[in-house]
Order: structure tokens, then C-alpha cells, then sequence
């Protein structure tokens, strides 16, 4: 039989489908890159990305080790948040870089060349006051929310 497991089937046909999407995904080269904040991204993505929420804003951490902060571009454009930009390899060239000596590598595990994320916002974050700050290889983007969409208490007046 050429493939016995498409026969065998678990039972759950949800997780039989969510397998074969997955499987017809990674062969068609990956998603499109537009994530949500309820689910973020890609396995071997770069770089790598924590998404939270607080009562106060939307917080993103970018992995980002070894790259300058001059190279990374952050947008928000339609409640899409991109971050973008180009890592350059051990050589200071990108993937795409040629060098002037031939080299062979026999593992290359470190991402280098151009990459681009893109994050959905919540509706109630505000693209207007978002901040970026780049640390030890970590870029910290902050998107506070809109004070109209923030919980507030209502004083009650007696009807005198």
C-alpha cells in the first residue's frame, strides 16, 4: 500500500482535517503571515513573537537577538501591526549577500535575511500611541487601549 496511514483514520475527524490542513499549509509554502492575538504565528517563524493583554494594553515581544534596532521597521496600518527588517549573517552579508571567498556550511542554524510579522489588533487598541523600545536583543512594542473601551466605575446620585 503506497499510504497505509491516509487509511487509518483516528476517529476524530476534526483533528483528522486540522492534520491534513496543516500538512496542505506547510506544503503550499506557509500562511500569509497575518496573525491574530488569539493565535499567533507560525513554528520556525522569525522572529519569534509573545502576544498579551493586560486591562491597560496589548503587549508584543519580538525575539530579535543580533540585529540593529536602525534595521526593524514597526506599522500600524488598519489594525495590522508589522514589524520588519533584515538580519545579516556571521559574514555581514544576508542570505542573499554574496561574499568574496566560497564557504561551505555544514549546519546553519541562525536565521539570516529579510523578515516581516504582522499582528491583528484587538478594535479597542489605539494605533496612535504605540511605542517600541529594543533591549538586549528583545523589541517590546506596546499598544495601549483606548480609554472609551477601558472598564469605569459610574457614580450613582440619589433622585433627590
Amino acid at each position: 500500500m503506497l499510504f497505509p496511514s491516509m487509511l487509518r483514520t483516528s476517529g476524530d475527524w476534526f483533528a483528522d482535517f486540522e492534520q491534513l490542513y496543516d500538512r496542505m499549509d506547510e506544503l503550499l509554502g506557509g500562511r500569509s503571515g497575518v496573525s491574530s492575538i488569539r493565535a499567533v504565528g507560525r513554528a520556525g517563524a522569525f522572529p519569534a513573537l509573545n502576544v498579551g493583554n493586560s486591562p491597560d494594553a496589548v503587549e508584543i515581544y519580538a525575539f530579535a537577538p543580533g540585529i540593529d534596532p536602525k534595521s526593524i521597521d514597526v506599522s500600524v496600518d488598519k489594525g495590522l501591526l508589522a514589524i520588519s527588517g533584515e538580519r545579516q549573517g556571521e559574514d555581514g552579508k544576508s542570505s542573499s549577500g554574496k561574499s568574496g571567498e566560497e564557504r561551505t556550511a555544514y549546519a546553519n542554524e541562525r536565521f539570516s535575511g529579510r523578515f516581516h510579522r504582522v499582528v491583528a489588533l484587538s478594535e479597542d487598541a489605539d494605533p496612535a500611541r504605540v511605542e517600541a523600545t529594543y533591549r538586549n536583543g528583545v523589541l517590546k512594542i506596546v499598544v495601549p487601549k483606548r480609554e472609551s473601551s477601558k472598564p469605569r466605575q459610574i457614580q450613582i446620585s440619589s433622585g433627590s
